[in-house]
């Protein structure tokens, strides 16, 4: 099963989804807000995403954080820490299919993706 990750309403997250729909992609959405990512599922991003793709530095988030919490997101372990103690940090959305994991939304490789399944 694909699943999306992200917070409802973040307006890249609204668009990902609406091209799943419209393209007839079942998908299960796991809203952030709701249920935030575990350790174990971050670490596994953290096996095929890099961390400066996975945290979102340019968000309002990251901007409210100290420098010393900023500083943490340098190593996989404070990454882990901030990314679970401020699920918002993610880059949104974050796609997951058997195959891949994608982060962003981006037309082109969100119909790569699914033309190879």
């Amino acid at each position: 099963m694909t699943h999306i990750y992200g917070i409802a309403n973040c307006n890249t997250v609204k668009k990902a989804r609406t091209w799943l729909v419209e393209h007839h992609i079942e998908v299960k959405f796991i809203d952030f807000k709701k249920e935030p990512p575990s350790a174990a599922l971050l670490h596994r991003w953290l096996k095929v995403v890099p961390c400066s793709v996975l945290i979102n530095r340019k968000g309002t988030t990251w901007r409210k954080l100290s420098p010393e919490e900023q500083q943490q997101a340098t190593n996989e372990s404070g990454a882990l820490a901030l990314m679970q103690a401020h699920p918002s940090l993610i880059k949104r959305p974050v796609l997951v299919t058997d195959q891949h994991t994608e982060v962003g939304f981006d037309e082109t490789r969100y119909a790569q993706i699914f033309q190879q399944q």
